[in-house]
């Protein structure tokens, strides 16, 4: 299934740490918006339990945001010393994006986040929320410009080759390019989920382990987070369709190899609910089908066949027992946070959303439900990608540095212990934070 050498331990390296990565911007976008939403609804009313909620929360704001500034600059590094070829290549459209991400992105969150973390009896309240609506503005900001980079390397535009070499002709088109509204889209939503339902568990832990007296700020925190999950969780299904029906326009190999089909069915494609992609064997085994479902969740009708990887040449294909299992760990729990959603709302209904224990242990369950979702998203995206790291113009065997077995055997072994020690360190720590209780009663101005 994969040629152990040098281009695999790259790609693994790359993929291991941006796993790594990922999951604490995603956090930090949440956190961000939802603690400008506590801070604008204490300015606004002045009742002290949104301070609390606030004063509980930003401290694993800081942390996560910490680590994802930390593990963003090994990815830079990568660019240069293990993808040559790409930096080479792509610098003059990647670079001034990443460039536009740090100018009004990152200096925009750095500026006022010190005066957001510890600057509440130091500055006034307007100033405060002012402060953190910027650092989550910069959040968004960073999301934005580091979206339109990737999604230009999967759907690629406004631009000319030249001697080997991507000439920017349009940033307009460059930016905007067709999967770009789709992919920031999802990825937003993917990030504030991710961040409801580890807010929510957080709530839930409070609810069972704290006395009544403390209950007040945990019962508000864990109602606005399950109203977050009922808005976004049916909405990132509907983005998720529209951003299907895109990538079954701009890269049909993906959508096969999600799907599992290798012979076209030309009167309406099944979907395989479970199965077995074999690439050797260009068959998906034990599966599990349903009759035209594929072609209706695709196309919305019966009969329009979907793409089909024997459509491609073996050298176009990418890895379908990665893509077609990541599709569906992450739409596995995508139809999990529906369920919660509508759990809640029944709850809700009938009064018993802080006392019904089976429901305080799921959501504690579920807390890591939108940073795993997220992964498997990532990988269905990245790897179906492959072969191509800019999509159809530059292969990722062309990208890479021209580095030993040897060398990258050593990076890979030292990256894995490094990060497992620093970033180890760091879970433990957030892991603390979230189980500190809530303060009964925080001063108040």
């Amino acid at each position: 299934m994969f040629e152990l050498n040098a281009l695999f331990l790259a790609r693994v390296q790359f993929a291991f740490t941006i796993s790594f990565h990922i999951i604490f911007p995603a956090l930090s976008i949440g956190l961000a918006a939802y603690l400008a939403l506590v801070n604008g609804l204490w300015l606004r009313t002045r009742n002290p339990v949104y301070l609390d909620i606030f004063s509980f929360l930003v401290k694993p704001f800081a942390l996560c945001f910490g680590l994802g500034v930390v593990s963003g600059v090994v990815m830079a590094y990568q660019f240069g010393t293990h993808w040559r070829g790409l930096s080479e290549f792509a610098g003059s459209v990647m670079g001034p994006l990443l460039t536009y991400e740090v100018l009004s992105a990152f200096f925009l969150e750095a500026g006022f986040l010190g005066v957001m973390i510890f600057g509440r009896d130091r500055v006034g309240p307007k100033l405060h929320f002012f402060a953190t609506l910027m650092v989550a503005l910069g959040t968004l900001m960073s999301t934005f410009w580091i979206l339109a980079s990737n999604s230009w390397m999967h759907t690629p535009q406004g631009h000319l080759i030249e001697e080997g070499r991507v000439i920017p002709l349009d940033w307009w088109q460059i930016i905007f390019n067709p999967s770009f509204p789709y992919r920031l889209s999802h990825m937003t939503l993917a990030a504030f989920l991710s961040s409801a339902f580890f807010i929510a568990a957080l709530a839930a832990w409070q609810l069972k382990r704290q006395p009544q007296p403390a209950h007040t700020a945990a019962k508000k925190m864990f109602s606005m987070a399950l109203w977050l999950i009922v808005v976004l969780a049916p909405l990132q299904v509907l983005v998720g369709d529209l951003h299907g029906l895109n990538t079954l326009k701009h890269q049909p190999a993906k959508i096969a190899a999600m799907e599992g089909h290798w012979d076209p069915e030309p009167n309406g494609s099944s979907l395989i609910l479970f199965g077995w992609p074999d690439m050797q064997a260009e068959k998906t085994h034990f599966q599990v089908a349903i009759p035209k479902l594929g072609s209706l969740i695709l196309h919305h009708d019966l009969h329009t066949p979907t793409p089909a990887l024997k459509e491609f040449a073996p050298e176009d294909r990418p890895n379908a027992t990665v893509v077609f299992w990541s599709f569906r760990i992450m739409v596995g729990i995508g139809l999990l946070m529906l369920a919660s959603a509508a759990w809640s709302l029944w709850l809700r209904r009938n009064r018993q959303l802080y006392e019904k224990k089976s429901f305080l242990n799921w959501m504690q369950l579920m807390g890591a439900s939108g940073v795993i979702a997220l992964l498997a998203g990532w990988f269905t995206t990245e790897v179906g990608r492959q072969p191509w790291v800019i999509y159809g113009i530059l292969r990722t065997k062309d990208a890479v540095s021209p580095h030993s077995f040897s060398y990258m055997s050593f990076s890979l072994i030292s990256f894995v212990v490094v990060y497992c020690l620093i970033f180890g360190s760091g879970f433990y720590y957030l892991f603390r934070l979230a189980r500190t209780p809530l303060p009964e009663e925080v001063a108040h101005d």
